[in-house]
């Protein structure tokens, strides 16, 4: 993979210990980065303090704010880790620089963005027309050691349930 091979040439290696952020809604972030180990979480956070799970973010991955890098404002969510991660912190800019002069940069760029439109796309799908239950039971068939790794306070927040709607789903 030539993206990763630049990233990993080019980008700062940096650790981000558990519970830390790697940035805040709200914040400017230029950046993207790969995720080389570790697990975090993205998520947004309403005016009086709820939080909300948009996604998991686990090893290989590449993550960033594209509103933020991208358009220069804002972020529109957190990111944090579940666990300790070491992750390649990249410009954006560099990227989006390269994929106009690489052919084949460009191609696995527009291939990250399929995937993240099609798992956004499934995501909207599930939230907006099935049951917590059924949002439950995909989640653990489709990412059962994930669901491992993970409290049931952060599987609630990302099933858009409380922990204890989610106690009940279990015990069913």
């Amino acid at each position: 993979m030539e993206l990763q091979k630049f990233i990993e040439t080019n980008g700062t290696l940096i650790q981000i210990e558990k519970g830390e952020q790697v940035f805040a809604q709200g914040e400017l972030c230029d950046y993207v980065y790969l995720v080389k180990t570790g697990l975090l979480k993205a998520f947004y956070l309403t005016e009086n303090g709820k939080e909300t799970i948009k996604s998991f973010v686990q090893s290989g991955t590449i993550i960033g704010s594209l509103n933020a890098a991208h358009c220069h404002v804002p972020s529109t969510f957190s990111l944090q880790a579940i666990e300790a991660c070491k992750l390649i912190q990249v410009p954006f800019k560099a990227l989006l620089t390269l994929s106009k002069e690489s052919i084949s940069i460009s191609q696995e760029l527009i291939q990250i963005l399929l995937s993240l439109s099609l798992k956004k796309e499934r995501r909207e799908f599930e939230l907006l027309t099935l049951s917590a239950t059924q949002r439950y039971e995909n989640l653990c068939s489709a990412e059962p050691e994930l669901v491992k790794n993970l409290t049931q306070n952060d599987i609630a927040k990302y099933l858009g349930i409380t922990p204890v709607a989610l106690s009940r789903i279990k015990n069913k």
